[in-house]
C-alpha cells in the first residue's frame, strides 16, 4: 500500500473527490459522479458502438446508476431487485440484462415479469427453467475462462465448455427460446492482454460451430474485467494494467468475431470497477497506531481503522489501497500492519509480507482518506458486524449530500 509519500499510479484529475475527503468531518464513502461519467465517456470513446451494461454489483448507488443511465448505459443486473433498482432510473428493460447464472424458478419469473428479456445461461438445467418461466426469451451462454492474470479469476462457479454451450444454445432453440449469443468474463482485475485473445479465441471458435449446426447468434457480451488504474497488489506495489493494449485487442478482436459469424454481431460489455473504483474513496479515522512483540520476539507497529473489511474494505484479502493522511504530510514513518476495528482476525491485511509506511505521529482520530475504492466499498457492507455499520455515502457532481 502507498501512503502520500509515494507516487501516485493514477494521476487523473481528482479535484472534486479530494475536496469532498477534507469537507467531511465523520467517516463517509465519496463518489465522484462527474468523474464516473468522464470514464464512462472515455470507455465508449476507446470501444464506440459497444453496448454498456454496468455490473450493478460494483456500486449500487442510486445516484451512480442515475448518473451512467442518464449518459446512455443499461445494467448487468444478478437479481430481480437489482432488475428493480435499475428500472427506478428510467431504463427501458431492454437495457437490462439478467446476467447471473445462477437463478431460481421464481427469480427467473419475477425478472420476466419485470420485462427483462435477455438472460445468461450455462446449463441445461438452466435453459429449462427459463424455457419455463420466460417463455420466448432472449439467452445468451456464459462460456467458462481460466480467470489467469486477473486478480479474482471467477474460473468455476460460472460458465460452462464449448462442447457444452453447443448442447446449451441447441437445447434453447428446441425449447422455444432465442440462442442470441455468447459471453464470457475474463476475470475481475484482469491485468493481462493475453485473457482477451484467449476469450476471443474461444468465442470465435464457438461461434463457427453453432454457424455449422445452423445456430446464427447475433450478439456478444464481452463481460467485465476491465481494471481500474489506482490499486495496489497485497505488498503494496502499484498494479499497472496496460489498458491501451486491452482496448487494442478487444477491438482487433470484434472484427474477428464478425468475420467469423454468418450474421452481423452487435457486442456488449459489462463494466463495473473500471467506471467506478478510481472515482471513489473513503474518508475514514484513526483508531490507534500500536506496538507490540509478537510471540516470536518479532516487534510490529499496527496501525488500526475505522473502517476495515466489514464496512467498506472487503476486497483487502486480494489488494491494499493508498492511504493518504492529510494533517501528517511529512515526518517520521513506521512500517505498520493495517487492520480495521473488528475483533475478527481476517479483518486486515499485508500480515503477509507488505506493510504500510504510517507517520509516527498520527493519533487516535487523525483522518485517513482510502483512495480507488469506488468499487464494492457499499456493496459488500455487513449490516454491522461487531456494531460497526455500513458507513454513509456521499455523492458530488451531482445531486450532492449524505446517504444512508
Amino acid at each position: 500500500m502507498h501512503t502520500d509519500a509515494g507516487p501516485r499510479p493514477d494521476r487523473r484529475d481528482h479535484g472534486a473527490l479530494r475536496a469532498a475527503l477534507a469537507a467531511a468531518s465523520e467517516d463517509t464513502v465519496v463518489y465522484d459522479l462527474d468523474g464516473i461519467g468522464r470514464q464512462y465517456v472515455a470507455l465508449c470513446a476507446e470501444l464506440p458502438g459497444v453496448a454498456v451494461r454496468f455490473a450493478m454489483k460494483a456500486c449500487s448507488v442510486d445516484e451512480v446508476l442515475g448518473r451512467l443511465a442518464a449518459l446512455g448505459s443499461g445494467f448487468d443486473a444478478a437479481s430481480p431487485q437489482e432488475i428493480a433498482q435499475a428500472l427506478r432510473t428510467g431504463v427501458s428493460p431492454d437495457r437490462i440484462h439478467y446476467g447471473n447464472t445462477i437463478k431460481s424458478d421464481r427469480n427467473i419469473a419475477e425478472a420476466y415479469r419485470l420485462g427483462v428479456r435477455d438472460f445468461a445461461t450455462d446449463s441445461l438445467e438452466d435453459v429449462a427453467a427459463i424455457a419455463e418461466h420466460a417463455p420466448g426469451a432472449r439467452v445468451f451462454c456464459r462460456l467458462a475462462t481460466t480467470g489467469d492474470g486477473a486478480l479474482w479469476g471467477l474460473s468455476r462457479k460460472f460458465g460452462c465448455s464449448p462442447e457444452d454451450a453447443l448442447r446449451v444454445l441447441d437445447a434453447a432453440r428446441g425449447s422455444g427460446l432465442v440462442p442470441s449469443g455468447l459471453s464470457v468474463h475474463v476475470g475481475s482485475q484482469q491485468m493481462t492482454t493475453e485473457a482477451w485473445a484467449a476469450a476471443v479465441e474461444s468465442l470465435a471458435d464457438v461461434l463457427e460451430e453453432l454457424n455449422w449446426f445452423g445456430i446464427v447468434p447475433n450478439q456478444v457480451n464481452l463481460g467485465g474485467g476491465l481494471p481500474a488504474l489506482g490499486m495496489l497488489d497485497r505488498r503494496g506495489r502499484p498494479l499497472e494494467p496496460p489498458l491501451d493494449k486491452m482496448f487494442a485487442v478487444i477491438r482487433e478482436g470484434m472484427e474477428r468475431l464478425r468475420a467469423v459469424n454468418a450474421a452481423p454481431l452487435d457486442f456488449l460489455l459489462e463494466p463495473g470497477r473500471h467506471l467506478v473504483a478510481d472515482h471513489g474513496a473513503i474518508r475514514a479515522h484513526v483508531a490507534r497506531l500500536s506496538s507490540r512483540h509478537q510471540l516470536d520476539g518479532t516487534h510490529e507497529d499496527w496501525l488500526f481503522l475505522s473502517c476495515g473489511k466489514f464496512n467498506g474494505l472487503y476486497e483487502m484479502d486480494q489488494l491494499q489501497y493508498r492511504l493518504e493522511f492529510p494533517t501528517h504530510p511529512g515526518g517520521q514513518f513506521v512500517d505498520a500492519v493495517v487492520a480495521g476495528p473488528t475483533c475478527d482476525s481476517d479483518d486486515g491485511y499485508a500480515q503477509d509480507g507488505g506493510l504500510v509506511r504510517v507517520p509516527r505521529a498520527v493519533a487516535s482520530g487523525d483522518p485517513v482518506w482510502i483512495h480507488s475504492c469506488g468499487a464494492y466499498a457499499a456493496a459488500y457492507a455487513t449490516r454491522g458486524f461487531n456494531g460497526f455499520a455500513p458507513l454513509p455515502y456521499t455523492c458530488v457532481g451531482g445531486s450532492e449530500g449524505d446517504r444512508g
